[in-house]
Parts: C-alpha cells; structure tokens; sequence
C-alpha cells in the first residue's frame, strides 16, 4: 500500500508543524547572531530586555496554569 504524499503535502498542520521545528531551531540561532554583532551598550540593553522578557512570559504562563487550576476547583465562580 503506498503512503498517501499528496494528502500529506496539502495538509495545513503539517505545515505548520514544520514551520514551528524550523522556528524553534533557527529563532534562537538568529537572536543570538544578532547579540554576537551588536555594539557593546546595546548588546548590554539586549541582554536585559531577553531576560525581563523571559521572566514576564514565565510569569504569565504560571498565572495562566494557577487561573485554569482555580476555575477547575471552583467553576461556578467564574461562570457569566
């Protein structure tokens, strides 16, 4: 039995998946090339705003888990 490609090939998640692999591997790659060739005040900045970026995106994230973990204890709360 042969394997489908032309299904495979239109299907729109798996281009997404590829587009997202390829954003994980090469998102980082240019960022920190970019941090490689900066001037040295502005690499300082860069530096900083990687990190409260990082911190506030993690920050977020608990909260987003902490919310769904209260609406799950206590649903009629939150319900309209």
């Amino acid at each position: 039995m042969k394997f489908p490609f032309d299904w495979l090939l239109l299907n729109r998640w798996f281009w997404i998946t590829i587009l997202r692999c390829w954003a994980v591997m090469v998102g980082p790659l240019v960022i920190i090339t970019l941090m490689i060739y900066l001037p040295t005040p502005v690499k300082l900045a860069g530096l900083f705003g990687l990190l409260v970026g990082g911190g506030a995106v993690g920050g977020y994230n608990d909260w987003v888990k902490a919310r769904r973990q209260e609406q799950k204890v206590h649903p009629e709360e939150y319900e309209s």
